[in-house]
C-alpha cells in the first residue's frame, strides 16, 4: 500500500513553524515581514492564487499589500509600481503573478525586481545562485517538493531521479535541487525518445508536463516515489494531475495526490522565502 504524501498536513506544520519564527523575529526587531502581490488582468486562476497568498500572509503574521491592475496596464506603469515596491522598506518580497497579458514583457519586469525581494526566485541573479548551490531563495514549487520528501522520510542521495518537464519555474530548478541532494538526475521533455523506458528507471519520478493523467502504471518502476506537479481540469470539471493516480498509486511506495499534494506547499514556501528576505534585510 503506497504512502499518500499529505501536502496539506505537511504544509500546515511548516506554516506553524513559520508563524512562530515570524513572531520571534518581529518581537526581536520590530519588523513585520511584508509581501506585495501584483496581478494584471482578470485571469480567474491567477485571482484565486493571489487570494490564497494573501490569506497565507495573515495566517503566519505577515503584512501584505495587493495590487489588482486592469488588463490595459502599460509596461511603464507596471515597472513604476515595481520601483516603488523596491524602495518600500515595509515590503520584503515582491511577487508579480504570471502569466501577464501578452502586451507586457514579463522577462523585463522580473529583471526589474530587486533580487533581495525576488521571493519567487525568478531573477537571473537568484537562478545563478541556485546553480552554484549558494542561494537565499528557492523557487517555491521545487522547494516544496524537497520539503515533502524530507518530512516524509525519503532520502534523495544515491537515488535515480527523473524529472519530466524543463520549465524555468519547476523542471530546471527541481533537477538542480535533486542533484545538490546527491541524486542522479535525468531531465526529460517533449523530445525525449522512448520516455517510458527512462521513467521506469526512476526511484523518484517528478511529473511536471501539464498533461492530464499522462503517466500510467507501465511508465513507473515498482516501488518508486512519484511526485505529481500537474494541475489539470478534466472535461467533467474535476482536478487531476499529470499522473493517472488510480493506476499508478498501487505500483508506488509513495505518491502525492492532486489536489492536496504539491500545491499547498508552493504558497507555504513563498512564506518561507518572504521571512528569509525580512531576516536578511537586517543582517
Amino acid at each position: 500500500m503506497a504512502m499518500i504524501i499529505d501536502g496539506k498536513a505537511i504544509s500546515a506544520q511548516v506554516r506553524t513553524e513559520i508563524a512562530a519564527d515570524t513572531k520571534a523575529f518581529s518581537d526581536r526587531t520590530g519588523i513585520v515581514p511584508g509581501l506585495a502581490v501584483v496581478i494584471v488582468g482578470n485571469d480567474p486562476a491567477s485571482q484565486v492564487y493571489v487570494r490564497n497568498k494573501r490569506r497565507a500572509c495573515g495566517e503566519v503574521g505577515f503584512y501584505s499589500e495587493g495590487y489588482e491592475l486592469p488588463e490595459e496596464t502599460t509596461q511603464d506603469e507596471l515597472e513604476a509600481l515595481v520601483d516603488k515596491l523596491n524602495a518600500n522598506p515595509k515590503i520584503h518580497g515582491i511577487l508579480v503573478q504570471l502569466p501577464l497579458p501578452k502586451h507586457l514583457d514579463a522577462e523585463k519586469l522580473l529583471l526589474r525586481i530587486d533580487p533581495k525581494k525576488d521571493v519567487d526566485a525568478f531573477h537571473p541573479y537568484n537562478v545563478g545562485r541556485i546553480m552554484i548551490g549558494n542561494y537565499a531563495f528557492l523557487p517555491c514549487t521545487p522547494a516544496g517538493i524537497m520539503e515533502l520528501l524530507r518530512r516524509s522520510g525519503m532520502t534523495v542521495e544515491g537515488k535515480e531521479c527523473v524529472v519530466v518537464g524543463r520549465s524555468n519555474i519547476v523542471g530546471k530548478p527541481m533537477a538542480m535541487l535533486l542533484l545538490q541532494a546527491n541524486g542522479t538526475v535525468t531531465v526529460c521533455h517533449s523530445r525525449t525518445k522512448d520516455l517510458a523506458s527512462v521513467t521506469r528507471r526512476a526511484d523518484i519520478l517528478v511529473a511536471a508536463i501539464g498533461k492530464a493523467d499522462f503517466f500510467t502504471a507501465d511508465m513507473v518502476k515498482p516501488g518508486a516515489v512519484v511526485i505529481d506537479v500537474g494541475m489539470n481540469r478534466r472535461a467533467d470539471g474535476k482536478l487531476t494531475g499529470d499522473v493517472d493516480f488510480a493506476s499508478v498509486e498501487p505500483v508506488t511506495s509513495a505518491i502525492t495526490p492532486v489536489p492536496g499534494g504539491v500545491g499547498p506547499m508552493t504558497i507555504t514556501m513563498l512564506m518561507k522565502n518572504t521571512l528569509r528576505a525580512a531576516q536578511d534585510s537586517v543582517n
